[in-house]
């Protein structure tokens, strides 16, 4: 799994960081720095928790080359 985040999208909610504190942080001006651009698979659920929070849809995920999600 691969995050990305597109800074000029971004609005500073913080819902990322409450999420996943490890993969995500915010900067000076209240914007989402990426932490962990790999996170690991422990990682996995916070993530995606994060990018389905985003209020803005500054957060992507590519899913190439990660493990299927859990049944």
């Amino acid at each position: 799994m691969r995050v990305i985040v597109d800074r000029n999208r971004c609005i500073g909610a913080g819902l990322c960081v409450l999420s996943a504190e490890n993969v995500f942080e915010h900067d000076e001006d209240g914007l989402t720095v990426l932490l962990a651009a790999r996170p690991g698979e422990a990682q996995y659920a916070a993530v995606r928790e994060a990018v389905a929070l985003c209020p803005s849809g500054a957060l992507t995920l590519s899913e190439e080359g990660a493990p299927p999600p859990p049944e």
